[in-house]
């Protein structure tokens, strides 16, 4: 059985390569174009599988072609699959533009995903009844989300949430129901303004002090925060439960790689995050979030999402201890 359980989405990619984003009302010629799987929870789940952890994700898709090359594509990885299969809702599809800076612009229809029943979630209980970690985000309806962290709870395993997007729906009593959240600077953000009550521009949240962001992630009432700050690496807040950490809050700096495509970037932090929990059990958080970090990096240097995940060897060689 798995030992990592990602409840999440699935959303198939169409992603264009140009020099520039084009401003409103202006059509660019692009240089590239892709089209492969992707969504938040299928991305994780993949990079997580890529560390060498057992994985099952849990999704809800079309029964149309797109559902099809998502089947296809999780039999290839060896990733096992419970599909809640619609017939009413298609599988979702995003439209991705990828600048030459490696930065994106994405629009994307959920479709299926926000269909996912919490009484299909609840039949996969057997699922979590075997894992250590259950890790979830928000492009599903947050009524399965809430399902899904009710099932880790019950079954005591680690709980991690990554909140993205931001949706308005999510409020304290969700985010508390997890033991380490995973959000970048604008989820961070809005998460204080909704449930810290504190309003921080997200644009200067990398420049201030670590023990200014620690301080701002106690705020949110979760055990773990770890903020993702992009270019400027990530930034862990502990409470009480420092997880064999020294230190109840620390700064890592982001990895030096020859970044084309930052898209699922996140996605890749995430989902290694879960795997290294698993495979550095016994040391410290730091260790895992260390190995997070260089797989989200190394995902940068390929364009697409869920293929662009490396796996553990290319992060070990490439970032030999």
């Amino acid at each position: 059985m798995a030992q990592v359980v990602v409840v999440g989405s699935y959303v198939q990619d169409h992603a264009w390569l140009v020099d520039r984003f084009p401003q409103p009302g202006e059509t660019r010629r692009a240089h590239g174009f892709n089209t492969g799987p992707g969504g938040k929870g299928f991305n994780q789940a993949v990079a997580c599988l890529r560390q060498g952890v057992t994985t099952a994700f849990i999704g809800a898709i079309g029964d149309d072609h797109l559902g099809a090359i998502a089947q296809n594509f999780a039999r290839a990885e060896n990733l096992p699959c419970r599909w809640q299969l619609h017939k009413d809702h298609p599988t979702a599809a995003s439209s991705i533009v990828v600048a030459a800076n490696g930065a994106n612009q994405i629009a994307v229809n959920f479709a299926a995903n926000e269909h996912l029943d919490t009484d299909f979630v609840r039949a996969q209980d057997d699922a979590f009844a075997r894992a250590k970690i259950v890790l979830v985000q928000a492009e599903n309806n947050l009524d399965a989300i809430a399902m899904a962290l009710e099932l880790g709870e019950r079954h005591r395993l680690t709980r991690i949430f990554n909140p993205a997007p931001a949706v308005p729906g999510i409020d304290a009593a969700l985010l508390r129901r997890a033991d380490i959240v995973t959000p970048n600077e604008t989820e961070f953000s809005l998460l204080l303004e909704r449930i810290g009550e504190t309003h921080v521009d997200a644009a200067t949240l990398a420049a201030r002090s670590d023990t200014e962001l620690h301080a701002l992630a106690r705020r949110l009432g979760v055990e773990t925060v770890v903020i993702t700050l992009g270019a400027q690496g990530c930034l862990v807040s502990h409470g009480a439960n420092r997880r064999g950490d020294d230190a109840d809050h620390y700064r890592l700096a982001p990895e030096l790689v020859n970044t084309i495509d930052t898209t699922g970037a996140g996605d890749a932090f995430s989902g290694a995050l879960a795997a290294a929990m698993v495979l550095f059990h016994n040391a410290p958080f730091r260790r895992a979030v260390t190995h997070a970090n260089r797989v989200a990096a190394v995902s940068t240097e390929t364009v697409g999402t869920a293929p662009a995940m490396p796996n553990f060897g290319a992060v070990t060689r490439r970032f030999p201890d």
